[in-house]
């Protein structure tokens, strides 16, 4: 997890950027694909072009300025002053989903997993079928090991390209990234820019009716068309998150317009006009309630990022 809190953000863009073939935004606007729907804007928002554009990029910029990847903000939290530094967000560049022989698929950075599902699929791959649960980009997936289903990322994983905060391009086999739940060695600044899946041989219908599954399944057990940032916590050992937060009497519970989803407890909600501040307390006051009747401590699943307002 990322909880970056550091100085404020400067009221114009204050970071020098070198040379870029993709595009670089001062002030850009994070909370317009947040699914959230909330926060500050970054310093910087830059689209690279393509992996040697990043790469040339990062071993330019000053060392000292942070780098945040993010893909599409299913899981994350922008706080209302903004990210400093730079953000990066890869463009539909990055986003081809290729079937290889040997039952592989090979993904760019920001396909989604739906994406690579469907495209596991259409070549008679199974074993990645829960990607379709997953609803942010591979990138996201690989530096998380997100998981759902009763799989993770570590399962099908066979190697990642990363570009390394200094500019360097590595391919890291799967073992290199030590794996835990929801968590990796990515290290921090660094760029996920495309990942090689092993699957196995599979019938099509057969892997279509279980992503048809898995898709009515979320549908009717998740809050999928609110303003929502995914599951909020980490399932502690021996226990379920949604589960401790009910029992603690949470379920609905409100701090102005944000909410405790009714449909599923692990879920906050944006009603309305929330901001990121409500809505991170309102998970805290989450967390105390827990402590408070179970003894168990939440630990965040979502990433919260940049500076209060």
């Amino acid at each position: 997890m990322v909880d970056q809190a550091v100085s404020a953000l400067a009221p114009a863009a204050s970071v020098a950027l070198p040379a870029l073939a993709g595009t670089a935004e001062a002030r850009g606007s994070l909370a317009d694909f947040i699914w959230f729907r909330t926060g500050g804007p970054a310093e910087w928002l830059v689209r690279p072009a393509d992996t040697a554009d990043l790469a040339r990029f990062l071993a330019a910029l000053d060392p000292s300025v942070p780098v945040l990847p993010v893909g599409v903000g299913s899981n994350l939290i922008v706080r209302d002053g903004g990210v400093p530094g730079v953000v990066i967000r890869l463009p539909k560049a990055f986003a081809r989903v290729v079937a290889e022989p040997g039952d592989l698929v090979r993904a760019g950075g920001a396909a989604m997993g739906i994406t690579v599902a469907s495209a596991a699929r259409d070549a008679g791959i199974a074993g990645m079928e829960f990607l379709r649960g997953i609803p942010g980009t591979v990138g996201g997936a690989v530096r998380m090991n997100a998981g759902a289903y009763g799989r993770d990322v570590s399962d099908i994983l066979v190697e990642a390209t990363l570009v390394l905060r200094d500019g360097s391009v590595e391919r890291w086999e799967a073992e290199k990234l030590g794996y835990t739940y929801r968590h990796s060695a990515v290290p921090a600044g660094a760029v996920v820019v495309e990942a090689l899946f092993r699957g196995t041989p599979g019938d099509p219908k057969d892997i279509g009716a279980e992503m048809d599954r898995i898709a009515a399944e979320r549908e009717a057990s998740q809050p999928l068309r609110s303003r929502t940032g995914g599951s909020t916590f980490k399932n502690p050992d021996g226990h379920k998150a949604w589960q401790l937060i009910d029992e603690a009497g949470c379920r609905g519970l409100r701090l102005g317009d944000a909410q405790v989803s009714e449909k599923h407890t692990n879920f906050l909600l944006n009603l309305d006009k929330a901001s990121s501040a409500d809505i991170e307390a309102l998970g805290e006051e989450v967390r105390i309630r827990v402590k408070a009747t179970s003894g168990v401590e939440l630990e965040w699943e979502i990433q919260r990022v940049g500076v209060a307002s």
